[in-house]
């Protein structure tokens, strides 16, 4: 199994560590990609440690990106156009999302440790396929993390989600309306199939906005991470 690292950042003027941020980055990107988001909100949350992990693959289609599994398969104007072969297509994920959850357990674990902290000090954060591994891998483990927070992703596994869950965290999900990579309908399909988990669970629509994060959608995320660690 591949071992991971990225950058990360510390509490702020040295202060104690009370909380970690695992920041989960999309496809064909890297860890410095979504590090960026730990500067924007570091200052509502000095106690808290940021790491962003690259992902174990380099990226089929992005010569210096990283990939968690593959997605040369995915058709995003096919799946834009038909909500079905879109669900469809998250479930065939399935294989991918498992062996990259393994490393990222390895990874969190290793963190864990190093800073003496159990899950309920912990917060998952994706954009993307980062969002998918964000939801798939936190809503496995054996106690539930401070939440889940998730951009422009969908959730993989919704058909075997019931049987497969062993925690309820709370999520938070912000997604695009003219998302152009994952269809903006992922979005419903995710929070229906977690309600019906009975994961309590809010989501965001972004009117006018493609495949990204904007300043609302950044303000939601911290406001989320205050509800969670403050």
């Amino acid at each position: 199994m591949p071992t991971l690292n990225g950058p990360r950042l510390d509490p702020l003027n040295g202060a104690s560590p009370r909380n970690l941020v695992i920041l989960l980055h999309g496809y064909g990107a890297d860890g410095d990609d979504l590090i960026g988001l730990a500067n924007y909100w570091q200052r509502d949350f000095p106690h808290t440690v940021f790491v962003a992990p690259h992902a174990p693959e380099p990226c089929e289609l992005s010569p210096f990106g990283r990939q968690w599994f593959s997605l040369e398969k995915y058709d995003p104007d096919l799946h834009r156009r038909d909500p079905k072969a879109a669900a469809t297509a998250f479930e065939q994920m399935i294989d991918g999302a498992k062996t990259a959850s393994l490393a990222i357990d390895q990874f969190l674990g290793a963190e864990m440790a190093r800073l003496s902290f159990s899950f309920k000090d912990v917060a998952f954060v994706g954009f993307s396929q980062g969002t998918m591994l964000s939801l798939y891998t936190g809503l496995r483990e054996a106690e539930a993390p401070a939440g889940i927070l998730g951009y422009s992703g969908a959730l993989i596994g919704a058909e075997r989600l019931a049987t497969e869950i062993r925690c309820r965290p709370p999520v938070c999900l912000v997604h695009g309306e003219n998302d152009e990579m994952v269809p903006f309908a992922s979005l419903a399909h995710a929070a229906s199939a977690l309600k019906a988990a009975d994961i309590p669970t809010v989501t965001h629509a972004r009117p006018g906005l493609g495949h990204g994060i904007d300043e609302k959608g950044l303000e939601i995320g911290r406001e989320f991470l205050k509800s969670i660690f403050i």
